[in-house]
């Protein structure tokens, strides 16, 4: 499945809050993500406008490895 090519930073963090990440903190451009779900996971995404895709890419696929998913899936879930 294609990636959004116009997805900002805080756009992706509100996305991944429906799979339980939650905002720990935001230090200069950067987020940092954490979830209790599937025990405990960190991810730091870029609050850039827009993302680079092979940015996007390395996020979705460290989420989706996770949460035992395939990117497809977790994209069809988030977007």
């Amino acid at each position: 499945m294609k990636l959004p090519r116009d997805l900002s930073g805080e756009a992706l963090a509100q996305a991944l809050k429906s799979l339980g990440y939650q905002v720990d903190r935001q230090t200069g451009s950067h987020i940092r993500l954490t979830t209790q779900h599937n025990g405990e996971h960190h991810i730091t995404i870029p609050n850039h406008s827009p993302i680079k895709v092979g940015t996007l890419n390395s996020i979705l696929r460290d989420v989706a490895n996770h949460f035992n998913l395939t990117r497809d899936e977790l994209v069809d879930r988030l977007f």
